[in-house]
């Protein structure tokens, strides 16, 4: 009986031994997970917001290619959306098809336009709002991405300095400007949440037009906007 009793105790031991073990490595692995980035839970019930600047008869600036801005920056938010998507993260839209937000009767579309814009953001329960737009300017050799904030905003100021690192580094550019404060664009001063416009690029630029109207261009446009957006969402819920 004495045999038996130790016998046990050392199978019980061992038993102990072993589930202790297997705890330890349940939590290594945990904590390696963490740490490797695999752990997405932060990323539950994020949602973002992204705004297709102008649409309908706004086309936005004309490039010197003839290509409408409205258009790119269409093209360039439906592929932000896929990609934050594909990331679990929600997202809203402002406008999803060619047409502006306003009445056909109404005299004044485009104050209507910016209003329901900001609503829907507002309404939105967003993390955070990107305006895609894109730049021009009377030099054809002035380029590349700029992004601006509402200067009141520590938020919009953050993000917007992670998202212009983001298009600098992505996109390659030679001559990288910084974000920019500004006080009077409508659509930052009038949404709740951190919000940028994202000026992608200058369609008064021979190269640069050239380049906003190639899918693969646009694709990395988007993909670096959305790692900007991944980077500060995860900052901000971590």
């Amino acid at each position: 009986m004495t045999v038996l009793i130790l016998a046990g105790s050392f199978y019980i031991g061992r038993l102990g031994a072993g589930v202790v073990a297997s705890a330890r490595l349940a939590k290594e692995a945990g904590t390696a997970e963490t740490e490797s980035g695999t752990d997405d839970r932060w990323k539950d019930g994020i949602t973002v917001a992204v705004d297709a600047g102008h649409g309908g008869v706004d086309s936005g600036k004309v490039g010197v290619n003839n290509a409408l801005e409205k258009e790119i920056n269409l093209a360039i938010a439906g592929r932000l959306k896929a990609l934050l998507e594909e990331e679990g993260i929600a997202v809203v839209m402002t406008r999803e098809g060619d047409g502006g937000l306003y009445d056909e009767g109404e005299s004044n579309k485009k104050q209507q336009d910016m209003k329901r814009r900001c609503a829907r953001i507002n309404e939105s329960d967003a993390l955070l709002a990107v305006s895609i737009h894109q730049n021009s300017y009377t030099d054809p050799s002035v380029k590349g991405p700029q992004v601006f904030f509402y200067e009141n905003s520590a938020g919009g100021k953050k993000l917007a300095s992670i998202l212009q690192t983001s298009l600098n580094e992505t996109l390659k550019i030679e001559r990288p400007r910084e974000c920019r404060a500004n006080d009077s664009y409508y659509l930052l001063r009038k949404t709740e949440v951190p919000t940028v416009i994202a000026e992608c690029g200058f369609l008064s630029s021979p190269d640069e037009a050239e380049k906003l109207v190639m899918s693969d261009y646009q694709e990395k446009v988007a993909q670096a906007l959305c790692d900007g957006i991944l980077e500060y969402a995860r900052e901000e819920h971590i």
